[in-house]
């Protein structure tokens, strides 16, 4: 419909381009002040943003990442402010802040899912190693086997579902498109049993804590260029075939 389409744009005129973050606008249509991208409430009534802050609800565009990345200015510009959600301070400001923001690396938030499609957004700029490097590290630090083993809310089972999804080695940042990116795959062999009584399998060859980039890849034998696979791909059944690297 033409009014859930104009909708979907609704983000723009909420990108500030002199910060680089989305922002609260007034009735006037001018920006809320002060702003401070590391600044939270939990109080719905004066809240910017909904159990989070600038730096994690600035990404939560999954179904227009090419727009996004040309809001940032491009593909450089856009890899290296997601460069900073990694590496900045994980201070996080105001007097009522949302207990929803946990899982911290940086400001990225693994604890909340809105975080959850972030990591992922460098394969839309030409930087899947990075994508590979955050997966692996989110899993590695932000996950364990004791009874305080997850970082956040599971939430219907989504924290548990990021896991499972990037081990595998993809995870579907916009489920509407069908698209699942690549990450770093975990196990050395995954068998998906179909539906329709069909077995998708997914194999990272020379994987090991240190190798996990994604050298080349190939789907049932043939090489495969793309840093993602399509939900019919899957449902066809066959074989994915990572090709494990210790550099990018």
């Amino acid at each position: 419909r033409s009014s859930d389409l104009k909708r979907s744009t609704a983000y723009r005129p909420l990108f500030d381009a002199s910060t680089g973050f989305m922002r609260a606008k007034l009735a006037n249509g001018t920006w809320k002040k002060p702003f401070d991208p590391q600044y939270s409430s939990h109080d719905f009534d004066v809240a910017e943003y909904t159990e989070g802050n600038a730096w994690q609800h600035s990404w939560f565009v999954p179904h227009a990442i090419e727009e996004l990345i040309q809001l940032h200015g491009g593909n450089e510009k856009f890899v290296e402010k997601l460069d900073a959600l990694f590496t900045v301070s994980s201070e996080i400001k105001g007097d009522f802040v949302s207990a929803d923001i946990s899982g911290l690396i940086g400001q990225y938030a693994h604890g909340n899912e809105p975080s959850h499609h972030i990591a992922y957004l460098y394969n839309y700029a030409d930087a899947d190693h990075k994508t590979q490097e955050q997966v692996r590290n989110i899993m590695k630090t932000q996950y364990n086997d004791t009874p305080y083993g997850l970082c956040g809310n599971e939430d219907c089972g989504q924290m548990s579902a990021w896991y499972v999804f990037s081990a595998m080695g993809l995870y579907p940042v916009n489920p509407a498109s069908s698209r699942y990116d690549f990450g770093s795959p975990l196990f050395d062999e995954v068998e998906i049993n179909l539906d329709n009584n069909k077995t998708f399998t997914i194999i990272a060859n020379n994987n090991s804590d240190s190798n996990l980039y994604i050298r080349s890849v190939k789907l049932n034998g043939t090489p495969y260029d793309k840093n993602y696979i399509m939900h019919e791909d899957i449902m066809n059944g066959g074989t994915l075939e990572f090709e494990m690297h210790h550099s990018k």
